[in-house]
């Protein structure tokens, strides 16, 4: 039994040799390829949270949508909202652009830190960003409700179906329906931006420990 014993130690130690050493260099250089593509991806993802959903805009429903705004008096302001809001999206994808060429040159270890630090906070930026204007959006739709003179104009489903109701309920009525849609609405996105960047930043924090005990 003794004898097995060392027979397993000896071929243990003798796999230990035969494990390849990586040396820092090695290691700083997987983690900065790592997150290289990391960067990559989120800039792919915001790339296609752009303009993925501007196809919905050629459904018929969507269109429907449209004059729902206009009748409600909003068009305006969300069309100035729109803009606010593509000229800010074009910023973010445009910075993680920056981040993404600035992570693929292979630098020291302090400086891929900070560019990760740096690439953290603008996705973090982004997400705050992008689910704000969920909610300015769904908050301008309400106050158009209530300043509404007749509801029933821009929603005409709801006049057969709520005869007996009077304007000032009906109004009510459908601002609770938007406000809740809206919080649904900014939950489900908010969790879709968990998991997608959410993903990434917790992969380039791990980068970012990961550096700091090569250094520390």
């Amino acid at each position: 039994m003794t004898d097995e014993l060392e027979l397993l130690k000896r071929d243990w130690q003798k796999k230990e040799f035969d494990i390849p050493k990586l040396s820092y260099e090695d290691i700083h250089k997987m983690i900065w390829k790592k997150s290289s593509s990391i960067v990559k991806w989120i800039l792919i993802i915001s790339i296609l949270e752009f303009t993925l959903p501007h196809l919905l805009y050629l459904l018929p429903s969507m269109q429907e949508g449209m004059e729902v705004y206009k009748k409600i008096g909003v068009s305006k302001y969300l069309f100035i909202l729109s803009i606010l809001t593509y000229s800010v999206a074009f910023y973010f994808i445009f910075q993680f652009y920056q981040r993404f060429k600035e992570i693929s040159v292979l630098d020291n270890s302090k400086n891929l830190m900070r560019k990760i630090i740096k690439t953290r906070r603008t996705v973090k930026h982004y997400v705050i960003f992008s689910l704000s204007m969920i909610v300015v959006t769904i908050i301008i739709m309400i106050i158009g409700v209530y300043l509404s003179d007749n509801i029933t104009l821009a929603f005409p489903e709801l006049k057969e179906g709520l005869k007996n109701v009077s304007q000032e309920k009906l109004k009510i009525t459908v601002m609770l329906s938007i406000g809740i849609f809206g919080i649904i609405l900014t939950l489900f996105m908010g969790g879709i931006y968990f998991l997608l960047y959410g993903l990434l930043l917790r992969k380039l924090k791990k980068n970012y420990s990961e550096l700091r005990q090569l250094e520390f």
